[in-house]
């Protein structure tokens, strides 16, 4: 067989212009996106599959494909271009990962994944083809799990429609945080009950819907305002029903109740009296285009060749994980032992709590917890958790850090007094059994505080910046009880106990 060889040194050229060049380049550099932050990408479609709140982000990779699909005849007739600016929109992705990994915000990463993907498209693809693809790029954000910070607030406003609807019944009932209390039973708003799930999912079905029925944005302000209100007042019309059929009825008919309509019922229907609402002012026709390409093409400028912006790509995708791993290594040590203090007036108390209570912060350094006993008979528990620096897995705040661990009895039930520089709790067990949680943070050289935002902040700035990383969370608690306030305990134990950031410092060995 006669064949032609190639010179020794000689590399064949990749044609990266038109539509089959660009793809290839923004199919390499998406897959180094995705490789490179293949740990980011593995936990965001761990939470798809495990947390039933974001099962529906499984449906939104296919629904973008979709939307494309339906974008095709159009974009067959744009001429894909190299376009450097677009690599600022990439850049501030990798900026923002950067900066949510140095916080330990989760969110944050999932997020900036999605700018950088979107930012590589609008790059490589050029701004026609990125315009005619806005509402797709954008719907990608959808695949980010967000919300689970609106919990708490629904668990309550469920708790107090459910309460003004028993009393127009005429059913006695007393709300104290998120438990309604009945002559039937005592009953938990938990956080599968306060509409998250349902209320996050419909937004994502809602700006679906908002783009493809309609084009007027007065109507989809007033269709998503719609669809989430009364996605909203269902969920809390559903609570009250609940308790009625187990005040009318029985607690055990009231779970079947329950479960039957929360997980088959209640979202169908919703999305149902939803979309019969909305259905004769859609202003879309099934068969209009989705955007015109003379338009959107104009004077579009950009180099036909994708092989430079792919490599500056390139570049800024990898600064932001070099920089995070070379400021990792400024971690100060802690001491090599946690020692609970001695506080004047108070001695260390063996009475055993009326219902076994721990903490919880994952992957501590050290961790002690003590009861202490005054001279009043007040009793209260001191918590010491250090960290010689936090990533994830091994934070102060997140989800199932701190005084109600997720894996216990013991559930958050409302805010409760607290120093101006801590954060004050009210968490329930069975019983019931309340306990009033006050915490202090303290990381690196800042000031004690009480707010997970503020940790977080300070927590980025410390590893962005290379400062002291070293943290540390002080949790006091006390047990309510008849003639025993906890609040009294717990201002009395503060009080003796000094100043909360000589504490800190000393546990994280910084004096």
């Amino acid at each position: 067989m006669i064949g032609r060889t190639l010179p020794i040194g000689h590399v064949p050229n990749v044609d990266l212009t038109g539509w089959r060049g660009h793809l290839t380049a923004l199919g390499v550099v998406g897959f180094a996106i995705l490789a490179l932050f293949h740990d980011d990408v593995w936990s965001m479609a761990s939470i798809w599959w495990n947390a039933s709140t974001f099962g529906h982000c499984l449906f939104i990779p296919p629904l973008i494909a979709w939307l494309v699909q339906q974008r095709l005849p159009g974009l067959r007739q744009l001429t894909p271009v190299a376009w450097a600016p677009g690599l600022v929109w990439l850049g501030l992705g990798a900026a923002a990962w950067l900066v949510g990994a140095a916080a330990g915000v989760a969110m944050v990463r999932h997020g900036a994944l999605i700018v950088m993907l979107q930012g590589a498209t609008i790059a490589l693809l050029g701004p026609a083809v990125a315009r005619a693809l806005l509402f797709p790029l954008f719907y990608a954000f959808f695949m980010v799990p967000f919300g689970e910070e609106i919990v708490p607030p629904l668990q309550l406003l469920t708790a107090r429609l459910s309460m003004l609807l028993l009393d127009l019944s005429g059913v006695p009932a007393h709300m104290e945080g998120i438990f309604i209390t009945t002559p039937t039973g005592y009953f938990e708003v938990a956080e599968a009950c306060s509409g998250a799930k349902f209320l996050i999912a419909m937004t994502a079905y809602g700006a679906l819907v908002c783009n493809v029925c309609f084009r007027s944005w007065p109507r989809r302000i007033i269709f998503m305002i719609g669809a989430l209100s009364l996605s909203v007042l269902a969920n809390g019309v559903r609570a009250f029903a609940t308790i009625l059929v187990a005040h009318l009825t029985s607690v055990d008919a009231a779970v079947g109740f329950d479960h039957v309509v929360y997980g088959w019922v209640f979202f169908a229907i919703i999305m149902i009296v939803v979309m019969a609402s909305a259905w004769p002012f859609f202003d879309r026709k099934p068969g209009d285009p989705w955007f015109d390409p003379s338009q959107l093409q104009g004077a579009v400028r950009g180099n036909r060749r994708a092989g430079g912006v792919a490599a500056g790509a390139l570049a800024l995708i990898v600064a932001a994980p070099l920089w995070l791993a070379a400021t990792a290594a400024a971690a100060d040590p802690l001491p090599p032992v946690l020692e609970l203090p001695s506080v004047s007036g108070w001695s260390r108390s063996d009475v055993q709590q009326a219902y076994p209570w721990k903490p919880r912060f994952d992957g501590a350094d050290h961790f002690v917890m003590g009861r202490y006993r005054n001279a009043q008979g007040r009793i209260v528990d001191l918590t010491i958790a250090t960290y010689a620096r936090q990533e994830d897995q091994r934070k102060l705040v997140g989800f199932g850090q701190g005084a109600a661990d997720p894996d216990s009895e013991w559930v958050w039930s409302s805010p409760a007094r607290a120093p101006r520089d801590a954060r004050g709790e009210q968490i329930t067990a069975p019983g019931p059994v309340v306990r009033h949680v006050v915490s202090y943070y303290v990381v690196g050289d800042s000031a004690p505080t009480g707010s997970k935002p503020r940790v977080k902040i300070e927590t980025m700035l410390a590893r962005l910046l290379g400062r002291d990383q070293r943290a540390v969370a002080i949790l006091v608690s006390a047990e309510d009880g008849e003639g025993r306030p906890s609040d009294a305990a717990i201002s009395a134990f503060l009080t003796d106990l000094g100043d909360v950031r000589v504490l800190a410092d000393r546990s994280a060995g910084m004096r």
